[in-house]
């Protein structure tokens, strides 16, 4: 009878040890539904997965719950920086690795959705940034004289940065301007910077700034390795001046060294200028 109580209270203590971390490992590891998510979904499912990709800055559009091309985009180029079979579809193993590297707050997303507000959910932003909305009042007309004094364009500064770009995206940028350019007029970094800003709003090239970058034979500096070297504040600077609409390319989406470029096909694109050492194209 004694060796009876023994063993249940034995049992009891392990259940309780044992307990606490089963299910917090089971409430870690769950993420999404057990459906594979692939284009033309909608739902929580697909509101999930866009938040996810927002957080670490691989999507930069509207969470709406609508699988469409730029939640596509978004997740091919996720899948091909993690090493994944790159389909554009979230099955198990994709679900599972997005859902170990990135956060998902439901309750300020849905809430946000619901108020028909417009956020964002980038990783390491304060959410009050995400979810304010604009409230500044119109500035008020200027006098005709100064008006006029204003009329004249004058070159973007890099003093802010604009709403739809998260860190990440600068950060990244700010690596391959260095590493593509590091060695070229201030100038020519921000043209380097443009590009990559033209091909994510281009119908022809991913929608985000870590698929342009990414994407196969795109940039010497990502298969030379040079993409990791640390920028310095010169291409940091360059990539903002960018954001902010300084285009020297005049909306060039390819760039070239003509003393050392091999293919033959990149001379055939229509020319648009030369900066430095690079030659811009359409």
């Amino acid at each position: 009878m004694l060796k009876k109580k023994i063993l249940i209270k034995l049992f009891i203590l392990i259940f309780f040890l044992t307990f606490p971390l089963s299910f917090l490992e089971n409430n870690e590891a769950h993420a999404f539904s057990k459906q594979v998510i692939q284009k033309g979904a909608v739902g929580d499912d697909v509101i999930e997965l866009q938040s996810r990709l927002q957080y670490i800055g691989y999507y930069n559009r509207k969470i709406d719950g609508v699988f469409g091309w730029s939640t596509y985009w978004a997740l091919r180029n996720f899948q091909y920086e993690f090493g994944l079979p790159i389909d554009g579809v979230a099955g198990a193993t994709t679900k599972a690795k997005l859902a170990k590297v990135s956060k998902y707050n439901e309750q300020f997303v849905k809430k946000q959705i619901n108020s028909k507000k417009k956020f964002t959910h980038y990783g390491g932003v304060n959410q009050s940034k995400q979810s304010k909305p604009n409230n500044k009042a119109p500035a008020a007309k200027a006098p005709a004289k100064q008006a006029a004094s204003k009329a004249a364009p004058k070159k973007p500064t890099a003093a802010n940065t604009p709403n739809g770009y998260s860190q990440n995206d600068i950060r990244l940028m700010a690596n391959a301007v260095h590493g593509e350019s590091r060695g070229e007029s201030y100038t020519g970094q921000v043209a380097v910077a443009a590009v990559i800003l033209n091909r994510v709003n281009s119908s022809s090239f991913p929608n985000t700034v870590s698929g342009v970058i990414f994407e196969p034979g795109a940039f010497t500096a990502v298969a030379d390795g040079q993409i990791w070297l640390t920028p310095n504040e010169s291409s940091k600077k360059a990539v903002v001046d960018a954001i902010n609409g300084w285009d020297p390319t005049g909306d060039a989406l390819y760039y070239f060294n003509p003393d050392t470029a091999t293919s033959g096909w990149i001379w055939g694109r229509p020319q648009i200028k030369r900066i430095g050492k690079h030659i811009f194209c359409k």
